[in-house]
């Protein structure tokens, strides 16, 4: 099942966003992102599809697949893999629509892509384990991860490099019928396929980024959880075309300006 966040000039809500299930071409209005449908159904055409999600809190794994970090040189001495996931965070300022567009900021010269399957929580969790982790998740959705390289290299933290304004385009939906143990991650640039991986390859699966951040950190219903990037991540310029694809999902599009 497909839940969408929208605007829609017909909703009948006073709120200027509502929450649907897509079938086809049709929307079907829901009180909220796993409530029940209300009755009143909408066009797709004329819906502006909005994040899918709500957070309080966006939770990235970094460093998750092994190639990637060979392509950064980040792989320490000896080869040895990550103990344990790699985390930082994003606010909800960072979240930016589905075929949006985002300003190339004018305080970094290596402004980069990093495409990543994402998820949203759908209810609180605290202590999750690896067995029941995946109950917790509303459903699965395209991510990418903006970066001003440049500044994640010589700034204390990552705020400034990852966390800026809309720097983590969501979407285009929620897909609730997906196993993420072994699914196809693409970025295309202008067409061209810059990253091609399977969440397979990912050191630390689904699961165990849930039940590691759950240890410390308690997930909300809304939140997101970016899961990290394969490798390929590059450099972007203005009037750059970004597409994330994730098989199963569907297609992430972020124009930059």
């Amino acid at each position: 099942m497909r839940i969408v966040r929208i605007e829609h000039p017909r909703a009948e809500q006073g709120d200027p966003s509502t929450w649907a299930t897509l079938d086809g071409d049709t929307l079907h209005v829901t009180a909220g992102p796993n409530g029940a449908r209300t009755g009143e159904t909408l066009p797709l055409a004329g819906a502006r599809l909005l994040p899918p999600a709500t957070p309080s809190k966006i939770v990235c794994v970094g460093r998750n697949y092994l190639d990637h970090i060979r392509e950064l040189g980040n792989l320490p001495q000896g080869g040895d893999l990550p103990k344990e996931p790699g985390i930082f965070l994003k606010g909800p300022n960072t979240l930016a629509e589905p075929a949006g567009e985002v300003t190339y900021p004018d305080w970094t010269q290596s402004f980069h892509f990093e495409g990543e399957l994402a998820l949203v929580m759908g209810r609180r969790a605290r202590n999750l384990t690896e067995e029941d982790a995946l109950d917790a998740v509303l459903g699965y959705t395209c991510a990418l991860d903006l970066t001003a390289r440049d500044l994640q290299k010589t700034d204390l933290q990552w705020f400034r490099a990852k966390a800026a304004d809309r720097f983590c385009p969501l979407g285009p939906w929620l897909e609730t019928d997906l196993d993420p143990a072994d699914v196809r991650v693409q970025t295309r640039v202008n067409g061209q396929t810059r990253q091609d991986g399977r969440t397979a390859q990912m050191i630390f699966g689904v699961p165990q980024i849930l039940a590691y951040i759950t240890r410390f950190v308690t997930l909300e219903p809304g939140d997101v959880v970016l899961t990290g990037t394969p490798e390929g991540v590059g450099p972007l310029e203005r009037g750059d075309v970004v597409e994330v694809e994730v098989d199963g999902i569907g297609v992430l599009e972020t124009r930059i300006v």
